[in-house]
């Protein structure tokens, strides 16, 4: 049985942003910066950044960790849930994100930011 294009484009959207997210956990930033798009755009509760050398910088003081808890790719997106610890804290978030040629080119972080506020 032959793979769609639609498959397989799914397939590469997917493993792009996995190999971004276990990059991050293993806090090898040049791999994670490799899935970026130069010009990528990132929007979440807390705030933006724009460009990808950007948005590495901060992520390499944050040094988050990602725990996956599911995957919904449809073409070029792919939509996780995963819990995030921020400071210690778990928080349950979603992450969307739009790929363009391989390369993560947009994402959004959306979660409920009361428990590191406090």
């Amino acid at each position: 049985m032959a793979i769609s294009n639609k498959e397989l484009t799914e397939h590469n959207a997917k493993v792009v942003v996995l190999d971004f997210i276990n990059a991050l956990n293993a806090e090898d930033f040049d791999l994670a910066r490799q899935q970026l798009h130069d010009d990528m755009n990132f929007k979440g509760v807390m705030g933006e950044r724009n460009g990808a050398d950007v948005y590495i910088e901060d992520m390499k003081k944050m040094k988050l960790k990602y725990d996956v808890k599911k995957v919904f790719t449809d073409n070029e997106e792919v939509c996780l849930f995963y819990d995030i610890d921020m400071s210690g804290k778990k928080i349950f978030s979603s992450g969307w994100y739009i790929l363009e040629n391989e390369k993560i080119k947009s994402f959004k972080v959306i979660f409920d930011p009361r428990p590191i506020l406090t």
